[in-house]
């Protein structure tokens, strides 16, 4: 099984051919179905390890958008005893869910 390492949204994602991941929403403009390449590859694993530094030259990751969505609400609470003050604050990160169509 090839297994590949990829850097976006400022996070590292260990990727296989064929699963999905969350991540970071990309843009505005990417609507489901569309083809996205990543192209800051880490580490590749398959037959021969390939080790960046910092990425893998010429490696690439293609993956499908599936889903564009909002995870759910967090609460967001600011308080202080004996002061009266509380703030309470909700929160919805945006993400894509990709599916990994090959590693090159």
């Amino acid at each position: 099984m090839e297994i590949a390492v990829i850097e976006t949204g400022g996070k590292q994602y260990k990727v296989a051919k064929g699963t999905s991941i969350k991540i970071e929403k990309l843009s505005d403009t990417q609507k489901v179905g569309d083809k996205v390449v990543f192209d800051k590859v880490l580490l590749v694993d398959g037959a021969s390890t390939s080790i960046g530094a910092p990425y893998v030259a010429g490696a690439q990751v293609e993956a499908t958008v599936e889903k564009i969505d909002r995870a759910p609400k967090l609460i967001v609470l600011k308080y202080k005893a004996k002061s009266r003050y509380q703030k309470k604050n909700g929160h919805r990160q945006h993400f894509v869910q990709v599916k990994i169509g090959s590693i090159k």
